[in-house]
């Protein structure tokens, strides 16, 4: 990993707060699970809340023109609130779990498609090439998918290719190394890796366990996946984050990979 050079010139992502991340990739441009709504208590399954802590770092307003939405899960409402699911009503094509494109598309209809586990969906570019989305597994929680997923839900990530394109990973609510070991098998080296982070734990559930990457964690996915840039999403805005930006520089300068954070664009 080490001996990797830093990718050079790599093209911007701006980043929003919480999963929320935006860049132009091939000409088309991607939005990462939006979430734009104001702090304040939201509900989820089972009577829980989730509480949003800091506004968002834009609104959909700012934007600009969103060609595909890549959703990890549309259930819970730190990865899609109100705000986000009324954007998609105007992106061409959301991107998601096969569950999510279910419940999705009573409203989106074909512009909503689902992803299982290394099935892949090729876009077109405006310069005539293509890029390929590969959906890759996630399992939002510790153990096996099979006793998560009744929990927590289904949840994905997706690997982007494309001729003469970085290799491009965006990790979803995962809390699963061996699920990363699975696509640095297939897709390393990594150019650019937005990792989902902030170590968010509810006692209520798998006994306060991890249900996505804590900071040491994030940086040994950044390792095995031979990751040149990672970019941290997933670790701010929300009071069940229980690491931020201060952990993520420590676990990273700790593995010898402070180089190759990111913090993304604000603006």
């Amino acid at each position: 990993m080490s001996a990797l050079p830093a990718t050079t010139n790599p093209f911007p992502v701006r980043v929003f707060g919480g999963p929320t991340a935006l860049f132009e990739y091939g000409g088309l441009r991607f939005l990462t699970d939006p979430t734009f709504d104001a702090p304040g208590d939201y509900a989820r399954a089972g009577g829980r809340f989730l509480t949003k802590t800091a506004p968002s770092g834009g609104t959909p307003a700012d934007l600009g023109r969103i060609d595909v939405v890549l959703l990890s899960h549309d259930e819970h409402p730190d990865n899609l609130d109100a705000s986000g699911r009324a954007l998609l009503a105007d992106v061409p094509l959301t991107l998601t779990t096969p569950g999510g494109a279910e419940r999705l598309g009573g409203s989106l209809g074909e512009k909503a498609k689902g992803l299982a586990d290394w099935k892949s969906l090729e876009l077109n570019r405006p310069d005539g090439g293509t890029i390929t989305v590969t959906g890759t597994p996630a399992v939002h929680g510790p153990g096996r998918r099979e006793e998560v997923e009744p929990v927590t839900g289904q949840v994905v990530g997706f690997i982007l290719t494309g001729e003469g394109l970085p290799t491009v990973y965006v990790s979803g609510d995962n809390a699963s190394l061996d699920a990363v070991k699975e696509i640095a098998e297939r897709f390393a080296p990594i150019d650019t890796a937005l990792l989902f982070a902030g170590a968010p734990r509810f006692p209520a559930l798998f006994d306060n366990q991890l249900i996505v990457l804590d900071s040491p964690q994030a940086a040994a996915a950044a390792q095995l996946l031979g990751a040149r840039r990672v970019v941290p999403v997933h670790y701010d805005s929300w009071a069940h984050f229980t690491e931020g930006r201060d952990e993520l520089v420590s676990a990273f300068t700790a593995a010898g990979l402070a180089d190759r954070l990111d913090w993304g664009r604000r603006d």
